[in-house]
């Protein structure tokens, strides 16, 4: 696989470093006859870099880190694939069939992303490759982190000529567990390393509710409407407009909450959220099988290192399609987590890209 001239700089510098076992990491880069480009990297399953052809440049999209030794040290998770369970666990318990299960916390005494020993941090394999897409492979033992069963997974990533980057989740597990992937990619629509927050930013999420958490992002058990609130994406207005209006936001610095999506834009083909650049180049339409998403502003990426430095709190932010934060100790709530035996954890996201 050959890779765009633009990104051999990346392609050095990221292999530079030796990974856990030894060896470098490995980049596979997608391309499109438009010029679209999305690099992947096995350490994490990681979307490392997007770039898109605006003004006869190629303007990076998504935060990312110039050495794998950087992305190692950061905390935010940039880019990768997040498991067993994305978002967090309550105290890293939970009960399934009448059996208790206490898995490894890395957050204030939760579990956050999958444990601190995530898939985030694991070399997948690749299953296979083309210059259109990758398929990353991973093998979890029973009892990884705590996890119950033995779980085998692959994401797939395919990019299309018309700018869509698709990640489809693929998993089986012979022990009933909870389970959840999400990719922690951040965008910032304006230029990744330009400097600039991601506030000006256009957004649009078609859900009428969210789930209120307390200080480190536990739900507290009840979801609210989002009207007459700084909640409110369904009509499009700028990231900042209400930022920092509501108390919840005010305790997590900005906003770091799970939207629950409307269930007639979960089928995987209809936008359910939208992002524009500041300048109106770029348009992201989201479309997702998953019933809820995380719209994370960056709140703590500042110190975290960039390409070229370090990032600033809130230069990106994340859309982290998922089902809800620690849902396997809700069982009031529909959307249940629980991959059971027999069963095929399938689900798809896709990020469609349209320049002006």
């Amino acid at each position: 696989m050959t890779y765009p001239q633009h990104l051999a700089g990346l392609y050095d510098s990221m292999r530079r470093d030796l990974a856990a076992d030894g060896q470098p990491a490995q980049l596979y880069t997608l391309t499109n006859q438009a010029g679209m480009t999305a690099t992947l990297m096995d350490i994490g399953a990681t979307w490392i870099s997007c770039t898109l052809p605006v003004d006869d440049e190629h303007r990076e999209v998504v935060l990312g880190c110039a050495t794998l030794a950087d992305f190692q040290q950061q905390s935010a998770y940039m880019g990768a694939t997040v498991g067993r369970y994305a978002n967090r666990l309550a105290n890293g318990q939970f009960t399934i069939d009448g059996t208790a299960y206490q898995v490894a916390v890395n957050q204030a005494g939760n579990t956050l992303h999958g444990g601190p020993a995530g898939f985030h941090q694991r070399r997948w394999l690749v299953d296979e490759l083309s210059d259109s897409h990758v398929v990353f492979a991973l093998h979890s033992e029973d009892g990884d982190q705590g996890f119950p069963g033995q779980l085998s997974a692959t994401v797939t990533f395919t990019l299309t000529d018309d700018n869509a980057l698709t990640i489809h989740y693929d998993a089986t597990c012979d022990k009933a567990c909870p389970v959840n992937f999400t990719n922690h990619a951040y965008f910032n629509l304006a230029g990744a390393e330009q400097g600039s927050d991601c506030l000006s930013h256009t957004l649009t999420i078609t859900a009428d509710a969210f789930v209120p958490t307390n200080a480190v992002g536990i739900p507290l058990g009840e979801w609210k409407a989002v009207t007459g609130t700084g909640f409110d994406f369904q009509t499009p207005k700028t990231i900042g407009q209400d930022f920092l209006k509501d108390d919840e936001q005010q305790l997590a610095k900005g906003y770091d909450h799970a939207f629950v999506l409307s269930p007639s834009v979960t089928d995987g083909q209809t936008v359910a959220m939208q992002a524009v650049s500041p300048d109106q180049r770029i348009t992201m339409a989201v479309m997702t099988t998953k019933p809820a998403v995380q719209l994370y502003t960056g709140n703590y990426l500042g110190g975290n290192p960039s390409r070229s430095g370090t990032y600033q709190a809130y230069q990106g932010f994340c859309l982290e399609t998922e089902y809800l934060p620690d849902a396997p100790n809700h069982p009031e709530w529909p959307h249940q987590a629980i991959l059971r035996t027999g069963e095929r954890y399938q689900h798809n996201t896709t990020y469609q890209f349209t320049l002006a």
